[in-house]
């Protein structure tokens, strides 16, 4: 058994290995040089792992490249998601990858804001059309980043159920295999909007959602300005923010085996965007946000860039392993959930996504 690290960045892609204590690594790449690389998933379902990745070149466009030996070779995809010439759009990135809860189905999350699934492990993709075509659609903002689904879980045990989120769109959710969508935004606050008017049906500007597979009706959001939990399958959200030094922030993680255990990377809401007083910190609550401790021993004092939304991941060890990989172009890993961290690789071009799991 090992470990295997994925780290997307705008020029290219890393891949890193290691053995189950992930203390040594080695990393191969640039693969897919000088492309953006969005999206990476490490999809362990099958009898060996499969890489996905979702890159973007100014040649050839956006696609999603395969591998089924840990990055030698890929095969690539284009044309594999791609708008119908009536739609009156074009995809020009590849937000998301994530798996589905049968074999072989692939979700992807693309700019401009649709979401696709995939049959065939990634190799070819169909648009979720009642979403694309949703009534909502024409009203959504796109954020700082572009208009992008960023967010697409689906549920563990049931296919039909899917939630995902939008920046500035707010959480969706559909209950009937993508024939319907509906928002599921109530509660979380619209700081950006008129005072009366900060609470609105959707429009949110949701940065990230996770939640824990063994308990799938909560899930962990972090929001433009505030941190949040459902305990209803997003049907309502409340505030967990109290306790943090900033509800700024991109990314949201949940501890693989334990769904009260939630960790999140806080950073200023102004335009620096980076860790109050400057220092790089996970902060963790082991009780759904009612309480959070901070998390920086090995992580630097001096750390004045960001962690994006999809640059913090856990793996799925039985002690679990943590990644932050940060807009300087390193990546820092926990091999005891946060407890210490050590810096395991430098000087790559801004890090846009981190995907870990046990190979």
């Amino acid at each position: 058994m090992g470990t295997v690290l994925m780290v997307g960045t705008r020029k290219g892609l890393w891949i890193g290995t290691s053995d189950d204590a992930r203390g040594d690594w080695e990393f191969t790449g640039p693969h897919h040089d000088m492309e953006e690389v969005y999206s990476c998933l490490v999809d362990t379902r099958g009898a060996s792992p499969r890489l996905l990745a979702g890159s973007s070149s100014s040649w050839l466009g956006p696609q999603v490249r395969r591998s089924e030996d840990l990055g030698r070779s890929w095969t690539e995809t284009p044309g594999a998601i791609r708008f119908a010439e009536d739609d009156g759009a074009s995809v020009e990135r590849v937000w998301q990858l994530v798996p589905g809860a049968e074999d072989g189905v692939v979700y992807a999350g693309t700019e401009p804001g649709a979401v696709w699934r995939s049959t065939d492990g990634g190799a070819s993709f169909a648009l979720e059309r009642a979403l694309w075509e949703h009534p909502d659609r024409p009203q959504w903002g796109a954020g700082f980043g572009g208009q992008a689904f960023h967010t697409i879980l689906p549920h563990p045990t049931d296919p039909a159920s899917v939630t995902v989120a939008i920046s500035t769109g707010g959480v969706y959710q559909t209950a009937d295999g993508g024939a319907s969508w509906e928002p599921r935004n109530t509660g979380i606050r619209a700081e950006f909007l008129p005072e009366g008017e900060q609470y609105p049906r959707f429009g949110q500007c949701v940065h990230k959602v996770a939640r824990h597979p063994s308990r799938p009706e909560r899930l962990y959001l972090q929001n433009h300005g505030g941190v949040y939990r459902s305990d209803d399958h997003a049907a309502t959200w409340v505030s967990i923010a109290d306790g943090l030094p900033a509800d700024f922030g991109f990314p949201v993680v949940v501890h693989p085996h334990e769904p009260d255990t939630v960790f999140v990377f806080p950073l200023n809401a102004g335009e620096g965007r980076y860790p109050t007083d400057g220092k790089a910190r996970v902060w963790r609550s082991r009780d759904a946000g009612e309480s959070w401790e901070e998390l920086g021993d090995g992580l630097p004092d001096y750390f004045y860039v960001g962690v994006m939304r999809d640059a913090m991941c856990a793996d799925d060890h039985d002690t679990t392993g943590l990644y932050v990989g940060a807009r300087n172009g390193a990546v820092w890993a926990s091999a005891d959930a946060g407890g210490t961290w050590a810096q395991v690789v430098a000087n790559l071009p801004d890090v846009l996504v981190v995907r870990a799991a046990r190979v």
